[in-house]
């Protein structure tokens, strides 16, 4: 109503209600703040701040697009890979930036603007769940932090694979099996729009005013870089030192995590990214300057301000009271689709960040039993309150419709509507079905 960053109200709720109520000193309330998961998103961001801001992330897409050539057919599945890719880097809502590059490019090859929204929209999702990306990180550091265990990269595969299957659905639904049977006019012997000029969207969702008419602008400029002879021109740009240094540094971070996830060492994302930040900024101080104003500080601060008020919750029970009201509902499996469903749902108008961090420990008394598996619930809940973001109540969603031309904008936000909100039931009987219905067998 206030337009008031959410993490500044529970931060300060916090406060007063474990001093006032709980009965707590103020350094029991402040203990609650998640030092840990903080410096995951610092050091994500700052990485990744780094590879954006000194031209790596841009060269890399302009490569892999152009790998596609003009088979129309692949276009989709190309900006899913894309949208995951940067999706990953720590600030999902900056797959956005691909929103205002293949909204035109489906036009131009007569592909259904739906299915190229959905293609980015789970992109968006899929990536948002890898071990370097907010959605992961706030989904497997809340689940470890009431001591659920939860790997991540069984999360990111999780994700991946339901948003995988929901675009192979969407390709059936929106004409992608005739795109088999005729090639593009030829990608692209022009080059890209510029993706600088597109900024990321919001982080938060009382920070969306004014990014409907940025994104008309981007998207904008991106048809008028399509269609200008003088700009359009072959891109063949190569990579100097530090962005070769950038994509090692990249492949570093990445095998690290694997080997020492299989090692069984649990590492530790944010620290390894501040390790391999440093190098970078080492070899380009300028962008290490720039990658400091890239750090998503209003998440920071979001996440920050509602895992401490949860903390004081649960000191004073009222979470174990909300987690053992969704499992009287019935069996723990019917109290799993439920909270699932009402993550869905709630997450389709608001901060998908924010249910994250607020409806994860309500799962605790469901798994406490040991009759359904913990690791499974986070992992459906997580997906669920991700796969509903191309609603048009949400950012992805209204992105999605402000980058499309004027005269299409009523059909995509009638089918993003009913996407998006059936996948409010959707997402809880395809993921609680897969993972939780088989651990209880």
């Amino acid at each position: 109503m206030r337009k008031v960053h959410l993490g500044v109200i529970m931060f300060a709720a916090a406060r007063a209600v474990g001093l006032w109520l709980a009965q707590m000193s103020l350094p029991d309330v402040i203990a609650g703040f998640p030092v840990s998961l903080l410096v995951l998103l610092v050091g994500v961001t700052y990485f990744f701040g780094i590879a954006q801001a000194n031209g790596t992330v841009d060269i890399i897409i302009e490569r892999a697009v152009n790998v596609v050539g003009d088979r129309a057919a692949l276009l989709p599945f190309a900006f899913f890979v894309l949208t995951a890719g940067i999706s990953a880097m720590g600030s999902p809502l900056a797959g956005l930036v691909m929103a205002p590059v293949g909204m035109p490019l489906a036009k131009k090859y007569g592909i259904d603007r739906m299915l190229m929204g959905l293609a980015i929209g789970s992109g968006l999702s899929a990536g948002a769940f890898a071990p370097t990306s907010l959605f992961g990180i706030v989904t497997y550091g809340t689940a470890h932090s009431v001591n659920i265990d939860l790997n991540p990269l069984t999360l990111f595969a999780v994700a991946v694979g339901a948003n995988l299957l929901l675009l192979l659905a969407a390709y059936v639904m929106f004409g992608g099996l005739a795109l088999f049977r005729r090639r593009g006019p030829g990608l692209l012997p022009e080059s890209l729009p510029q993706l600088s000029v597109t900024k990321p969207g919001p982080q938060h969702p009382f920070e969306r005013e004014g990014h409907t008419a940025q994104s008309r602008h981007a998207v904008t400029s991106g048809i008028q870089t399509l269609e200008d002879p003088s700009v359009n021109k072959p891109t063949t740009a190569r990579m100097n030192g530090v962005q070769v240094a950038t994509v090692m540094c990249m492949l570093g971070l990445i095998a690290s995590v694997i080997v020492l996830a299989a090692l069984d060492l649990s590492p530790d994302i944010g620290v390894l990214c501040f390790a391999f930040g440093t190098v970078l900024t080492l070899i380009n101080p300028s962008a290490g300057k720039q990658a400091v104003a890239k750090i998503d500080w209003s998440t920071v601060l979001m996440v920050g301000g509602i895992i401490t008020f949860v903390g004081v919750l649960e000191h004073m029970g009222a979470v174990d009271l909300l987690g053992e009201a969704a499992s009287n509902v019935g069996t723990p499996l019917l109290s799993a689709f439920v909270i699932c469903l009402i993550g869905g749902l709630i997450s389709a108008f608001a901060s998908t960040t924010g249910m994250l961090a607020a409806l994860v420990p309500l799962a605790i008394p469901l798994v406490a039993s040991g009759d359904i598996a913990g690791w499974a619930v986070i992992a459906a809940l997580g997906v669920c309150s991700s796969i509903v973001d191309v609603s048009p109540f949400s950012t992805v969603g209204a992105t999605l419709v402000a980058t499309v031309d004027e005269d299409e904008r009523p059909r995509m936000n009638r089918l993003l509507t009913r996407w998006g909100l059936s996948m409010v039931i959707v997402g809880p009987v395809l993921l609680i079905g897969t993972l939780v219905l088989p651990t209880m067998l």
